[in-house]
């Protein structure tokens, strides 16, 4: 059984000295991805056939509003092909051994590696990520084929046996704990059938690749939706349905449907053939799509991360540097469009002015514009509502707080994206202290007793990551006892609440960030994909 080893590419390119060569690399696949693939007209893909709908939905990059392709405007009655056919393929894939799975699943890990930035420059030119972020990513993918590969290998495909001894004694009625012959017992994990993978605009290969290999690797097949409305991601989509059909995944075990929520997603949610859902986006869509399953009487099994507003406690023992680094970085990259994002500071009052002080000197350096441009840290906005909701947000600091730094649009062009990152002062009691806003836009309070920190870092509907800065040993052993969030960190200065790592960190969301309780990239999370069932056999 191969050892998990994580990707790495740029840190590996930088420790060997070779960062021309990554860029050069990335360079050559945006042009490459410009010349021959933008513009096309794409398919669904149902049970390994093409097929096209009556209508199309035009995708348009963020970056510079220049067309992606067409794609399929998928229906209810194309969902519900989709879905019969991943019914169909069902009972094949699910006794197909779970080496040979696996072994497909180390092949798409390869496919991945091997078009590693021609992918990572489509999911630029999709969602306006940087090249670090869209590499990074394509890496945290192969991290999950490959991890998830390795866990079904080091649970034996998670099935386990026991025996129960003969007795010399008999009886002639049974019951509970009867003297007996030998019982040879088999307690085996088992696939569901049909999932529906509803998958995110701002990580459409990590996350995708992620929650479609959990539920695949398992033994049940899908019916993945990338995001088709809005913030629009399906071209990565459309790569990662190409990897999997060249890895052997077998015709209807994966099938590629574009279309809006409200019929794909809809119909993945309320069809009785559909076993499970596996989620990533908002809590009011998540909780929305539970509810209705439960409340028509299905008992679905619902896999989902649903949102966080990461907070960050800086106390008057920390080393600000660090806590500069990694609140900006975790604040501001990618625009701030990250579930994991850190988007409140809560800082010791005697350190305000100087911590402030920093962030805003580190928040101006961060260069804004085109991502796919070496040197720039923040490009666009994913879509117009998203600039909209900026504006909103903006005009409400203002008025309930200060606006310490930013607010203001880059650029003059009303289509343009490039927003300035935002700092502000507010209250407690504002909602944008409450709201996710999935924007470049932090809000700073301050605090004078860590437990009013605690407090009110922990006073959120959310419970996904959260960041610690303190040299202080009693801070850090009562913030790790008492913050309700799923992933922690401190002293971090990459990232004060993102970056987990594949095998490393689980990711994983408490109270409205999640449901189970079990996060992804971990040991426990492929077993939300199964069912236990224990078979006795008398010999």
């Amino acid at each position: 059984m191969p050892d998990f080893k994580n990707e790495f590419t740029y840190k590996t390119f930088v420790e060997n000295g070779k960062e021309d060569e990554f860029d050069g690399l990335f360079d050559s696949a945006v042009k490459k991805v410009k010349s021959s693939v933008l513009g096309a007209k794409f398919p669904l893909y149902i049970d390994g056939q093409e097929r096209f709908s009556k209508e199309v939905i035009a995708e348009y990059s963020p970056i510079d509003g220049s067309l992606i392709g067409t794609f399929q405007r998928a229906t209810r009655d194309d969902a519900r092909t989709a879905i019969d056919a991943a019914l169909v393929a069902f009972d094949g894939w699910r006794d197909t051994d779970y080496r040979e799975r696996v072994r497909i699943f180390r092949k798409a890990a390869g496919i991945f590696s091997r078009d590693k930035f021609i992918i990572a420059a489509i999911l630029s030119i999709e969602n306006g990520k940087t090249r670090y972020e869209s590499v990074g990513e394509v890496d945290e993918a192969i991290d999950f084929l490959n991890y998830y590969s390795f866990e079904m290998e080091r649970n034996k495909g998670y099935s386990r046996r026991a025996k129960l001894a003969a007795s010399t004694k008999s009886v002639g009625a049974g019951f509970q704990g009867a003297p007996g012959r030998e019982e040879r017992i088999t307690i085996a994990m088992k696939p569901y059938g049909v999932f529906g993978v509803i998958a995110p605009f701002n990580f459409p290969i990590s996350i995708s690749t992620g929650m479609s290999t959990g539920a695949l690797i398992t033994g049940n097949t899908v019916v993945f939706k990338p995001s088709s409305t809005d913030n629009m991601a399906m071209l990565t989509g459309f790569a990662i349905y190409k990897v999997f059909e060249e890895s052997g995944l077998p015709k209807g075990v994966f099938n590629y449907v574009t279309g809006p929520g409200s019929e794909v997603g809809d119909e993945l949610v309320s069809n009785g053939k559909v076993s499970g859902i596996a989620f990533t986006g908002s809590k009011k869509t998540g909780l929305g799509m539970i509810a209705k399953s439960f409340n028509s009487g299905q008992q679905k099994v619902f896999v989902v991360e649903m949102g966080g507003k990461n907070p960050v406690v800086v106390s008057k023992y920390a080393n600000l540097d660090y806590a500069v680094d990694g609140i900006a970085s975790s604040a501001f990259g990618y625009a701030g469009q990250k579930c994991s994002a850190c988007s409140r500071v809560y800082v010791h009052i005697s350190k305000k002015e100087q911590f402030l002080s920093k962030l805003v000197e580190k928040a101006r350096a961060m260069a804004i514009g085109d991502p796919l441009a070496k040197g720039n840290y923040i490009g666009p906005l994913i879509s117009a509502s998203a600039l909209e909701r900026y504006r909103k947000s903006v005009l409400a600091a203002k008025s309930e707080g200060r606006v310490v730094y930013g607010g203001g649009v880059v650029g003059k062009d009303q289509r343009d994206l490039y927003v300035e990152p935002v700092i502000a002062e507010l209250g407690q009691q504002s909602r944008l202290m409450h709201d996710e806003l999935f924007l470049p836009f932090l809000v700073v309070d301050t605090y004078k007793e860590f437990d009013e920190a605690l407090s009110k870092a922990n006073d959120s509907e959310y419970g996904l990551c959260a960041g610690l800065y303190s040299e202080k040993k009693g801070e850090v052993r009562e913030f790790l006892g008492k913050m309700q969030a799923g992933v922690i960190y401190v002293n971090r200065e990459i990232g004060a609440t993102t970056g987990a790592i594949v095998g490393a960190h689980t990711f994983v969301g408490w109270k409205g960030s999640g449901l189970t309780g079990k996060g992804t990239g971990s040991r426990f999370y492929l077993e939300q994909f199964m069912r236990e069932q224990s078979r006795a056999e008398i010999k």
